[in-house]
């Protein structure tokens, strides 16, 4: 029969084993924990977007662990608008989408990777910024570029990305389009006018950038078709070798914004993803915005800004296209109005 002595060994070894295993167990726990507030999003964006989200995601990070204390480590990732979200629908984990086009993420919604009124949960259907397209030439613009016809002129060389991947080459199409209809024309005429303006295309680029590097570095085209804050930005780089011109009428290009829901709530993240572009609604976000020469959507930060944005006649998708997915349907599914233009160029 063991002794007193004995027991208390016993219980004591037995104590001993427990305060290891415990011991052992929170050594296991610290480093999942420590990780746990880490974070990491992945923003996948349409192409000429780099520059802003290199100044927004750092005072992002800053001011959200000021404000929580979690690190959150913002990545990106750039393309063509339609190639990136076709990245996404195949397996690409993006936290968020930050594109140049709704339909886009509408083509998402319907892949059952973000709800179907995420339009409607951020303000201005989602759309934190908008531009227009506008025309970027060269030095004193030799050519007397001024309107949308101009384009379609012989002898014009126009640089526009491809409409079937990027947001940019679909905005410039429905743009050039949409201004015929808005001056009182049909769409017979419309059609005309973009076969033509097409058919003075010399290559077609997979996204916005590479476009603009074609116009800018390789020399190609007499006019380069893209987003106001792209000219701008190549005016910022390359001085007074081009000009901005402005047409008389053109589109209303906005910048829609989605968590991907289905990617936030696998990895728990869906906190940091919103705060995320919520911030891009933030003064702070806005300014940066503008400074882009995006067009924000702050009253103050606009006028603070005024002097950089041309005012322009503008319409919308809506207005005369019955929306994106009627637009997408009709003129850039396979088969549409642009691969019939583009088969006779």
């Amino acid at each position: 029969m063991p002794n007193k002595k004995t027991e208390f060994s016993a219980a004591r070894r037995s104590a001993s084993r427990l305060l290891a295993a415990t011991l052992a167990a929170a050594s296991l726990a610290l480093p999942v924990a420590a990780s746990a507030r880490d974070v990491t999003l992945l923003n996948v964006s349409y192409d000429v977007a780099r520059e802003l989200y290199k100044e927004i995601n750092p005072a992002f990070e800053a001011a959200y662990k000021k404000q929580t204390g979690t690190e959150v480590n913002v990545k990106q990732s750039h393309g063509g608008s339609s190639k990136q979200a076709r990245s996404v629908a195949d397996g690409l984990e993006a936290s968020v989408v930050t594109m140049n086009q709704a339909n886009d993420i509408d083509m998402l919604a319907d892949r059952g990777l973000v709800v179907q009124d995420w339009a409607k949960k951020f303000p201005n259907n989602a759309a934190p910024s908008y531009s227009t397209m506008v025309y970027l030439v060269r030095k004193g613009n030799p050519k007397g570029i001024k309107d949308w016809a101009d384009l379609a002129k012989p002898g014009v060389q126009v640089v526009i990305p491809n409409p079937k991947t990027a947001g940019n080459g679909r905005y410039t199409y429905l743009a050039a389009w949409g201004s015929v209809l808005k001056k009182g024309g049909n769409d017979a005429q419309a059609r005309e006018l973009v076969t033509k303006i097409f058919k003075n295309v010399p290559v077609l680029d997979g996204g916005g950038r590479a476009a603009t590097t074609t116009f800018t570095q390789r020399q190609i085209g007499d006019v380069l078709v893209t987003f106001e804050n792209e000219v701008q930005l190549v005016r910022a780089e390359f001085g007074d070798n081009f000009d901005i011109v402005y047409p008389s009428i053109s589109i209303l290009a906005e910048s829609p914004v989605a968590v991907v829901d289905k990617v936030v709530d696998k990895k728990g993240i869906r906190k940091e993803a919103t705060a995320y572009l919520n911030f891009l609604y933030s003064e702070q976000g806005q300014e940066i915005i503008a400074k882009h020469y995006l067009r924000p959507r702050s009253a103050a930060v606009a006028k603070k800004y005024a002097a950089t944005f041309k005012p322009i006649n503008l319409f919308t998708v809506d207005e005369v296209f019955g929306g994106w997915r009627a637009a997408q349907k009709r003129h850039f599914d396979d088969g549409g109005e642009f691969d019939k233009i583009f088969a006779s160029k």
